[in-house]
């Protein structure tokens, strides 16, 4: 007879001291800005006392905890979830799909495209297909995940000029992103990509420029581009607190002439 070894759910109160140490919180701080006692917030993490529905929700309101984790807080703590996870084509989400599509469409003939948490591709607009166009069908999925097309030696890597820098900011990205969420799935992503070619000439992005500039090699003319991340404000769903739209907007008068003449081709 063979037994199968099931490991105990997590007190509440250890995810709260793990999400408080990851915010790099002390007690005393994380009980001000919740306005209880440290000595409360202690006895909830040592398990002592058990936290309300409304405890738990305030807690993670202020520990900036993404909503997928609220509802794993929330059933550590003996509670329903409270935050839907609908499929981006659920009809409960038409209105903010549509306004992503709407977004992309308008951004174009300047790349743009959305991506979930894992930073697999929703949609993009035409431009950034054109960018995209030519790379092997299996890189590009399928699902398609955005970095590994941008950093993989079969995907844009060889076409990206400033390319140390530009794997640089988005390796320091993800690590914050991974080291805010704490998902394996990110920190499997990290080595991923670190084991790519080149990533022993990363370059830290805090040094130099402003804005850490994309310049892409594309029939023998070299665009540039700067970027920016659109996300919904307050949202309630699991799937929409998720969604990030990357927007890149040409870094000079020369590359948004070379975009507009490749729309137009």
């Amino acid at each position: 007879m063979t037994l199968a070894m099931t490991s105990a759910p997590r007190p509440i109160g250890h995810h709260l001291r793990d999400w408080r140490q990851r915010r790099r919180l002390s007690q005393l701080d994380l009980a001000l800005d919740a306005e209880i006692s440290a000595r409360h917030l202690s006895f909830l993490e040592t398990g002592r006392a058990a936290p309300s529905r409304e405890m738990v929700l305030r807690l993670a309101e202020q520990l900036e905890v993404p909503l997928r984790d609220r509802n794993q807080l929330l059933l550590a703590a003996g509670f329903a979830p409270v935050f839907a996870e609908r499929a981006l084509d659920d009809p409960a989400l038409a209105p903010a799909r549509e306004a992503v599509e709407r977004l992309l469409a308008a951004h174009d003939p300047w790349p743009a495209l959305a991506v979930d948490r894992h930073w697999t591709l929703q949609a993009a607009n035409p431009a950034a297909r054109r960018l995209m166009a030519g790379l092997p069908a299996a890189l590009l999925g399928p699902p398609t995940n955005v970095l590994r097309v941008s950093l993989h030696p079969d995907g844009l890597a060889p076409r990206i000029v400033n390319l140390a820098e530009w794997r640089g900011h988005l390796l320091s990205r993800l690590r914050r992103q991974a080291g805010a969420a704490g998902d394996p799935v990110l920190v499997a992503l990290i080595a991923e990509l670190q084991a790519y070619p080149g990533g022993e000439a990363e370059i830290d992005p805090t040094a130099g420029a402003l804005a850490a500039p994309l310049r892409l090699a594309v029939d023998g003319t070299v665009l540039s581009f700067l970027s920016a991340t659109l996300m919904f404000g307050a949202p309630q769903d699991v799937t929409l607190s998720e969604l990030a739209v990357e927007i890149f907007l040409p870094a000079d008068p020369a590359t948004a002439e070379a975009l507009r003449a490749r729309a137009a081709a």
